[in-house]
Formats: structure tokens, sequence, C-alpha cells
């Protein structure tokens, strides 16, 4: 499974972002999926993830009421919403498949990753 993400760049504080990430296979419709960051000198971290059916969702507390995760099985496609930036939200972006049909923050949970993409906010 080969995912690719896109959407991201340089955004001024307060503005948003649309993140999109897709798989090169079905496989993933039947899976949850999850968005993780890593900012520079720092451990990745749990953004947000959903189950299979998109009815399940967890987002870190550092993004709730601000990003909103959706997908779209029929193009095999998860998005991330992302609304009111600020400069901490900078980093890589990175969207990942879970081994199992539900939502999960945790990252020993997810199977398949994809190469990242570059979300810079700035002040």
């Amino acid at each position: 499974v080969q995912l690719q993400a896109f959407g991201g760049g340089l955004v001024q504080a307060g503005g948003s972002l649309r993140l999109s990430c897709t798989t090169s296979r079905r496989t993933s419709s039947n899976n949850g999926m999850g968005w993780f960051r890593q900012a520079p000198g720092k451990e990745r971290e749990f953004v947000t993830s959903i189950d299979w059916r998109g009815g399940g969702t967890y987002y870190a507390d550092s993004v709730k009421g601000r990003f909103t995760i959706s997908r779209d099985n029929a193009k095999n496609t998860v998005y991330l919403q992302m609304n009111s930036l600020k400069p901490e939200d900078t980093a890589v972006y990175y969207c990942a498949v879970a081994r199992s049909s539900a939502a999960t923050p945790n990252v020993e949970r997810y199977q398949y990753w994809g190469q990242g993409t570059q979300v810079t906010v700035s002040s």
C-alpha cells in the first residue's frame, strides 16, 4: 500500500489548509486512518484519526475544534481540514493506515505511512 499526501504549504496564522491523503488500493477503505505530525527536533505526535466508516474519530487536545478529519472511501482518500492555524502547528504531516478498522491515537497500531507533507504557519 502506498500513501500520497498533498496540500501542505505556507500559510499565515489564522489561515486554513486542507490536506489529502490518497492510498494506492482499496485495502485502506476497511481500515482506520490517521494523521500524525513531526516538528523539527520533536517526536512524531498524533493529530487525529478516523474509523473505517468515518463515524468515529479521535483528536489531539491541541487541535480539537480547529481540525477536522474526514474520508471518502470511494476515492481511497482521507482529508484533514485545518482551520485557525497557529505557528505551533508547523510540522511535517503524515497520514497512516491503521492495522484495524478502528480509529486509534496509538502510533504502534499503524502499518503503512505516507511520505509526509510540510505545513508551515507564519506568525
